[in-house]
Formats: structure tokens, sequence, C-alpha cells
């Protein structure tokens, strides 16, 4: 059974154990249904804190400089997404405007970040 497909009900008129009933099937069957991404999540959450954990200080700054480029996979991802999404969802549009905002301030920050580390490598003129 699909989670868009439970019949939501006023939870106020009905008892408390039925409300814990209710909201624990929903929670299951949004849980069921996202088993592999809430998997995924996890495990890409972990690896990334262990990759990142191991990396060297030096290397910090060349790599985030790098990483620019993800963030702006980002941004066009949540561009397609709000162009094709349907505009009485409003879940997904916010999610999708919330990737634009902060694909492009994570863009930006990365491009400043850049430029002062370059900055760092040019010849003072005297």
């Amino acid at each position: 059974m699909r989670l868009s497909k439970v019949l939501v009900l006023p939870l106020n008129y009905l008892p408390n154990a039925q409300k814990t009933f209710i909201l624990w099937k929903i929670f299951m069957l949004f849980f069921l249904d996202n088993l592999l991404i809430i998997y995924l999540l996890s495990f890409t959450v972990i690896l990334g804190f262990e990759i990142i954990a191991k990396v060297p200080t030096v290397l910090h700054t060349p790599l985030m400089s790098g990483s620019n480029a993800i963030s702006g996979v980002v941004v066009i991802g949540a561009i397609i997404l709000v162009r094709l999404t349907d505009p009485s969802d409003y879940l997904t549009l916010s999610l999708g405007f919330a990737g634009i905002i902060l694909g492009m301030i994570n863009t930006a920050g990365g491009f400043v970040v850049t430029d002062r580390m370059l900055e760092m490598f040019k010849k003072k003129k005297k």
C-alpha cells in the first residue's frame, strides 16, 4: 500500500490509542516505501564522513573547490525538479527552491574560497 493512498482522518476525533496506531502505520508505510533511499542516505553520510575525516588539512581547500561542480549539478537538478513538478505540489516546489538557494550559496562560497586560495600563490607586487 502506497503512503499516498492512506486516508488521513481528522485525528482530533479519535481516541489516543487509535491516533497512535494510525500515526505508527503512516510512519511504517513511509519507511517501507522509502527503505532503499533511507539505506542509501545512511550509507552516503557514513562514507562521506569517513572519507573527509581521512583527508589531510592541506587538501581540504582544493577538494572543496572541486566540489563546486557537484553543487552546480545540485542546482541544475533542483531547477529541473521545480520545472517539471505539478504547480499544486507545494512540498516538492519548496524542496526544489531550497535546493536552488542552498546550492547557489555553496557554489558562490566555494568560488570565493578558491579565489582567496589562489591569491595566496600569486607573487606580491613591490
